[in-house]
């Protein structure tokens, strides 16, 4: 490790630009994508913001740590899905399931009721070609000027990507399932 001396100047300037709307996207194959979009959520709920999230690959039963959190809090959590796609028995139902769970995320994005809106694991469905780049990308860029999107999974369309305002991709260096240490309930659900 080196040591560095503690910047004693800002080290950037105040932006001019106007306050809008952003669409934020966390995608890549390291861990942290949903739990950095939960945490946006928490914050702008902190500050009295309307949010609603969509979990495109949960089921709607889900009770991870989450949702038993999100519910504490009142803030709307929806799982649309059928769980992991190599579970399902019926990939067209998971796939009409995803269409469905759209229109409802798109609804709530075009609504303008919500200060933001997390798309949670919503790069699956559109990669495995469930659901319409072309609406989401419509959708994303005729949201009203106030709502904030977010977006997680790995493999992120090239055309979110740059559509989007801010992307963050997060890279593994090292994982616990890796060295055969499974998932911790409270850590990874």
């Amino acid at each position: 490790m080196q040591i560095e001396t503690p910047p004693t100047e800002k080290p950037y300037d105040k932006a001019e630009g106007e306050r809008r709307g952003i669409v934020i996207v966390n995608t890549g194959d390291g861990k942290g994508k949903s739990t950095a979009a939960f945490g946006l959520a928490l914050r702008a709920h902190g500050r009295g913001k309307a949010v609603k999230i969509f979990q495109f690959m949960k089921v709607p039963s889900a009770r991870f740590g989450e949702h038993r959190m999100f519910e504490q809090l009142g803030v709307p959590i929806l799982g649309l899905g059928d769980g992991f796609s190599w579970r399902s028995r019926d990939l067209e139902h998971s796939a009409q399931l995803a269409r469905d769970g759209w229109q409802k995320a798109k609804a709530a994005i075009l609504g303008g009721d919500f200060f933001m809106v997390t798309l949670d694991e919503v790069t699956y469905p559109l990669i495995y070609g469930w659901l319409p780049l072309d609406d989401v990308l419509e959708t994303l860029e005729a949201r009203p000027s106030h709502v904030h999107v977010v977006l997680t999974g790995r493999r992120c369309p090239p055309e979110i990507i740059a559509l989007a305002d801010t992307v963050t991709e997060m890279q593994m260096v090292k994982h616990a399932f890796k060295a055969g240490i499974p998932a911790q309930r409270g850590i990874e659900d």
